[in-house]
């Protein structure tokens, strides 16, 4: 579900910034192109609720890569298109779109980056296996009289 959740930011930044912007889901060792983003999630938690319910929480970190020589100042713009394309993303296999909560960023000025934090939270129901299935019985049944 993870990787679904981060391909659905992918989209949703791809739809607002377009191609200029590199979108990166694994690490770059050498020749990172800036502007660029890279999208990771940070500690994925599960809650079992009753049945097969999970309450899953999904905080994704975005970190943007400005190119200016004004680097706060690209950030806070890109930060406020950000908030607007990523309130809602539509994640593959969900019929309605999936709210982004909780979000705020910050801008580390030592190394030029800002960090974007958005938490995609959900109820999921696990699919029951056939491990437990039962057998099936089969009988002979008469009525009195």
């Amino acid at each position: 579900m993870i990787n679904t959740i981060i391909e659905a930011v992918s989209v949703a930044l791809n739809k607002e910034f377009g191609d200029r912007y590199e979108i990166h889901m694994e690490e770059i060792e050498q020749g990172l192109e800036e502007p660029c983003f890279f999208i990771s999630c940070l500690n994925p938690a599960n809650k079992r609720f009753m049945g097969r319910r999970y309450f899953c929480t999904n905080q994704i970190c975005i970190q943007y890569f400005p190119e200016s020589s004004e680097k706060r100042r690209e950030c806070n713009g890109v930060a406020a298109r950000m908030y607007r394309c990523l309130e809602w993303i539509m994640v593959k296999g969900e019929d309605k779109p999936v709210m982004g909560t909780k979000m705020n960023y910050d801008y580390e000025a030592d190394n030029g980056i800002m960090n974007f934090y958005v938490n995609y939270d959900m109820f999921l129901i696990r699919q029951q296996g056939n491990d437990g299935a039962m057998e099936k019985v089969t009988g002979n049944v008469t009525a009195k009289g």
